[in-house]
């Protein structure tokens, strides 16, 4: 049986706090705290050994002017950031980031969505070629009724030009699940200095599976610290008929997690949106800071937030990043 099937079948052990209704932060929280470790003996004449335990947490930021264009030039000491309010030092900073990409490119394959395929394919195609750099690595998932794993991270364009070439179709559209999958496999990637983690998703924005949730999604992006990019196919109905929860909870999830979305009206305007979308990423700065130590609940959600130094550049220029993370990620 091959990997992406596996990927696909194992779904209900994947989502198992989702499958029996309890929210996963609310699983975590019936954990029972940990003991606190015993003192430590020292032998006579030893110089005591302090163990603290720090983690470096790196946020991509996208900072644009009042047109929209990405302000490039600006140094470290032209930000300040905060977690849950509390102002913190920026131990890293990299502009116009040459930091390494993980990318999950999760394409719907639900009959809605797959119109002319061939223009997709054409574009999704470029995207990779034009995003791999050697420090980068692309994982290719379709879903429809179930989620698959067509071509685990490689750096290989010719493997996902191959598993583009599989994508089979279906009727539903498992996006949700896309999601908390695309973003559960970003986690099991190594750790490497400031790196990205990335979702781009092709579709029409429209759940239509039982299972799923969006809260659920969102969660599992911000454990694995994934930026959601959306691709939404606008149907060729008239916009009064069609269904815009799913564009909005798109939306919503691309501002929790410091990514973008992109409206699609026409096939042939997809090369474009991925082309925004590589520019995107190739125009960001990364931020990294040393977590604090917190007592009580340290797998909680803690918030993050970035502004500029300078009064007078905080209503000149918007900052896009995502806004909160858990500790146990």
């Amino acid at each position: 049986m091959s990997q992406g099937r596996l990927l696909a079948r194992s779904w209900a052990a994947a989502l198992g706090v989702l499958i029996s209704g309890i929210p996963a932060a609310a699983a975590v929280q019936q954990q029972p705290q940990q003991q606190p470790p015993a003192p430590i003996e020292r032998k006579e004449g030893q110089t005591p050994t302090i163990h603290v335990e720090s983690r470096l947490v790196n946020v991509a930021l996208n900072v644009v002017d009042e047109t929209g264009a990405p302000v490039g030039g600006l140094t470290r000491e032209d930000f300040e950031i905060a977690e849950d309010n509390q102002p913190q030092k920026i131990s890293i900073f990299d502009r116009e980031s040459t930091t390494p990409l993980e990318i999950v490119l999760a394409i719907d394959a639900s009959e809605s969505v797959l119109g002319d395929e061939r223009l997709e394919l054409q574009a999704a195609k470029k995207f990779v070629q034009s995003i791999l750099r050697p420090q980068d690595g692309v994982d290719l998932m379709v879903f429809s009724d179930d989620v698959t794993e067509l071509v685990p991270f490689t750096n290989d364009p010719r493997r996902i030009d191959a598993g583009l070439g599989r994508i089979v179709h279906g009727d539903a559209t498992a996006l949700y699940d896309a999601i908390y999958l695309a973003s559960q496999r970003l986690s099991e990637t190594p750790v490497k200095e400031g790196q990205r983690r990335v979702v781009v998703l092709i579709t029409d924005g429209e759940n239509t599976t039982r299972h799923g949730r969006y809260d659920s999604a969102l969660e599992q992006a911000q454990r694995a610290g994934a930026m959601v990019y959306s691709l939404i196919i606008v149907p060729i109905e008239a916009d009064a008929g069609r269904n815009t929860g799913g564009e909005h909870a798109l939306i919503q999830l691309a501002r929790e997690t410091g990514g973008k979305y992109y409206y699609v009206e026409d096939k042939r305007d997809l090369a474009p949106a991925f082309a925004h979308v590589s520019d995107d990423l190739r125009t960001q700065y990364t931020l990294g800071y040393y977590a604090p130590q917190q007592g009580g609940d340290v797998t909680g959600l803690r918030h993050i937030e970035i502004r500029m130094k300078d009064p007078t550049l905080r209503g000149k220029y918007k900052l896009r990043y995502r806004t909160a993370y858990y500790g146990n990620r």
